[in-house]
């Protein structure tokens, strides 16, 4: 019997994202905090950067790479990311079934009252978590997805229970067995929420000169307790990160404002074009127009 609920839940998960996510991408919907996924042809494995977010997955498989680890994220198994990250995804689909997801955006402030009004740390880890992991999807997390979509399909079904559906998947991905990251997101002393801190101000901040001293200063580390605390969470070193956020925002802002090399350069920090281009080789095995043009229109930025 809870295996025919769980396939009709799967299934109804399937139908709504099939309607809901018609765009080739990522596409909005009638929540801020929710977008559409969809890719009707698979992808090799390539350089991405995600928010913090929740993803769901209805249909297709998507394969996450950050340093040593792999994270799965298909039909089986959500994915959760507590920080801003750059990572590699590989698109496992085909036109006949396409991959099918919905993100949730996390929003620390959520967090920080959903476990204030959850009172229970039984489940804490006391060791620091990754900024990402895949969680097995449960009976619980389809239900409670499955009722955000049918939401969204009305726009007053979204203005007064969306909010309720989208603390509902956060409250789910909370109680997961890998609800850590999230935890401690919002526990204000941890590591975690510092070095999580300080990578949102590298994301509002990255076209500025940013001092590795004053960072670590900011998160209340010594330089080298700030550089093993932030690998930790990102598989990476500050500056390789930092590299990585203004690479990601310049191929941005060529694919979908038409900026070339020089200017996308100027604008994410960079002092040169040609400086740009060998990063550009380095991380996406392009050059800054191919790359550009490469995702111009594919609705994957």
């Amino acid at each position: 019997m809870k295996d025919e609920a769980e396939a009709a839940g799967k299934s109804r998960l399937v139908e709504l994202l099939g309607a809901l996510a018609t765009k080739e991408g990522f596409s909005p919907s009638n929540l801020a905090a929710v977008q559409f996924v969809r890719s009707n042809n698979p992808f090799p494995r390539m350089p991405v950067v995600y928010e913090p977010s929740i993803v769901i997955v209805g249909q297709g498989k998507k394969i996450g790479y950050l340093g040593d680890r792999v994270y799965t994220y298909d039909p089986f198994n959500y994915l959760v990311l507590s920080v801003p990250l750059p990572f590699e995804c590989e698109t496992q689909c085909t036109p006949e079934e396409p991959y099918l997801a919905v993100s949730v955006k996390v929003d620390p402030v959520t967090v920080g009252e959903l476990l204030i009004e959850m009172d229970d740390d039984s489940a804490y880890e006391r060791a620091e978590p990754a900024g990402i992991c895949s969680t097995p999807l449960t009976d619980e997390m389809i239900g409670a997805t499955v009722r955000l979509l049918e939401c969204l399909e009305s726009p007053l079904d979204s203005r007064i229970l969306g909010p309720h559906n989208v603390r509902e998947i956060v409250y789910r991905a909370l109680y997961g067995e890998q609800g850590g990251a999230l935890r401690a997101l919002a526990t204000r002393h941890s590591r975690f929420s510092q070095i999580a801190r300080v990578l949102r101000r590298i994301h509002t901040e990255f076209d500025k000169e940013l001092d590795m001293g004053a960072l670590a200063g900011e998160a209340g580390m010594s330089i080298s307790a700030f550089h093993h605390n932030f690998k930790a969470v990102t598989s990476s070193s500050p500056l390789q990160y930092l590299k990585n956020i203004r690479l990601h925002k310049a191929r941005m802002l060529m694919a979908q404002d038409g900026l070339n090399a020089g200017a996308a350069a100027v604008r994410v920090g960079y002092e040169s074009a040609a400086q740009v281009s060998r990063e550009f080789k380095r991380l996406f095995g392009n050059t800054p127009a191919d790359e550009a043009t490469k995702w111009r229109g594919s609705g994957l930025l």
